[in-house]
């Protein structure tokens, strides 16, 4: 049987260099497309991603071209488009590089709703950066016309910022499931997900204005579907210690016993390698025999095979 991989790719691995165009982004696509369908043969393959630049640039153009008769469009909203985006050029991709190998793809996209609690204390305390910069009386204005929570961004100017809650389940698990058991090449939870919380009255859902964190999402995704190994794909073909130190190390093989010591030292970055981390290291832990990893596109093929990356079980 084929083991069964979620692949959770960087939504800032698409811009590389900060290049924004769809035509620069989808040449990155190439080369993911390219790797899966390297591998495909011998894995199963989930992929999920992010959206940070992408629904950053969907935010603005709602926000400069606002009117009366078309306003803006909410956040939970904006991360729907992004993940139809996002979705269009990484199945595009595989598509496009079975081709190459006379072959054809099985790949779909889902659209995926993440489920939140409300009641996350996420909520009271929102952290995250979205959208352009203001100064700071452009800002305080918006907050105050439109609600928002505003606060100063590492002296570049003032941002936005939401909540970023942590995932608790996937709407469409089921259809996800489905397709997988087909064969299919998946694409979900893309940016995190469009953050969703059940309403006390009927359960009903509704999205909310918030940003889940795509390696959170793609950990609770490799959860529902089973999968045995987890992949965050970064920038750097591994997990460093004192990263861009003279004295930088880089982690190959290692238990999560030690990477979660390392974690508690304050080696890891929040907003950086942090995030990665922790949900690696909460794969591994889930279901005995789990491997997580975190590496680059270029090391991804090697590290599937142990050979590359840093691989904690």
């Amino acid at each position: 049987m084929k083991r069964r991989v979620v692949l959770a790719l960087g939504g800032n691995a698409l811009q590389k260099n900060g290049e924004a165009t769809a035509e620069a982004q989808k040449n990155v696509a190439i080369k993911v497309g390219e790797a899966i369908a390297e591998f495909a043969s011998r894995f199963e393959i989930i992929v999920a991603h992010g959206n940070g630049p992408q629904v950053g640039n969907i935010l603005l153009h709602e926000e400069s071209a606002a009117t009366e008769k078309a306003p803006a469009m909410p956040l939970e909203t904006a991360v729907a488009m992004s993940q139809g985006q996002i979705g269009y050029w990484l199945t595009q991709a595989i598509n496009n590089a079975y081709a190459k190998k006379g072959k054809t793809a099985k790949v779909a996209t889902v659209v995926s709703q993440v489920v939140v609690d409300r009641r996350d204390k996420a909520f009271k305390n929102p952290t995250k950066p979205i959208g352009q910069f203001y100064t700071e009386k452009e800002a305080k204005r918006l907050a105050r016309e439109k609600g928002w929570t505003v606060k100063e961004d590492a002296g570049r100017g003032w941002r936005r910022v939401v909540a970023s809650p942590k995932p608790i389940d996937i709407v469409e698990k089921k259809a996800i499931l489905g397709l997988i058991n087909e064969g299919v090449i998946v694409v979900a939870a893309g940016g995190g997900g469009i953050p969703v919380y059940k309403t006390k009255i009927r359960k009903k859902l509704k999205g909310v204005d918030a940003v889940i964190d795509k390696d959170f999402a793609a950990e609770k995704l490799a959860e529902i579907v089973n999968a045995d190994i987890f992949v965050s794909v970064t920038a750097v073909p591994n997990v460093y210690l004192n990263y861009g130190q003279p004295d930088q190390t880089a982690l190959g093989v290692i238990t999560s016993q030690e990477l979660s010591r390392l974690k508690k030292f304050g080696f890891f970055k929040a907003g950086s390698m942090l995030p990665k981390v922790e949900a690696t290291i909460a794969f591994s832990k889930y279901k005995k025999g789990n491997i997580g990893i975190i590496t680059d596109i270029d090391n991804l093929y090697d590290a599937l095979r142990g050979k590359a990356g840093t691989i904690v079980h």
